[in-house]
């Protein structure tokens, strides 16, 4: 006969012992390292990330990274709004990557100099 216990311990504590550093985090710390996002640009594409791993990235200056932080740290953002915030400033700046990377290999030269060429023609 097999008896199963139940386990008072809950999940931090099952997830303290896979990871030593974890009963070490703060609340909002934790929060920012569980809550995932389905992301479908850059680095991150077809990932669910953690919010956390969004700050730490390329995309968030350091600046910005730690004035969310604070923010959140202190209850004036919610851990909704932080997502929010950090998934626009990721999408919008992997935009921004893919059009100036669209300008640099489009044949802008060629066009500016047929058009120059074009208006010449034109006056004589």
């Amino acid at each position: 006969l097999v008896s199963a216990k139940a386990s008072n311990k809950g999940t931090e504590t099952a997830a303290a012992q896979k990871d030593p550093d974890f009963s070490k985090e703060e609340p909002w710390e934790r929060a920012l390292k569980t809550t995932v996002v389905d992301m479908d640009v850059g680095q991150f594409r077809g990932q669910k990330v953690s919010v956390w791993d969004m700050l730490h990235s390329q995309y968030i200056p350091e600046e910005n990274r730690k004035e969310l932080l604070e923010l959140y740290r202190a209850g004036e953002l919610t851990l909704e709004q932080v997502k929010t915030v950090v998934s626009t400033i990721i999408t919008k700046a992997e935009a921004a990557r893919t059009e100036q990377a669209a300008n640099v290999s489009s044949p802008r030269v060629e066009s500016t100099v047929t058009e120059a060429e074009g208006t010449h023609l034109q006056e004589d």
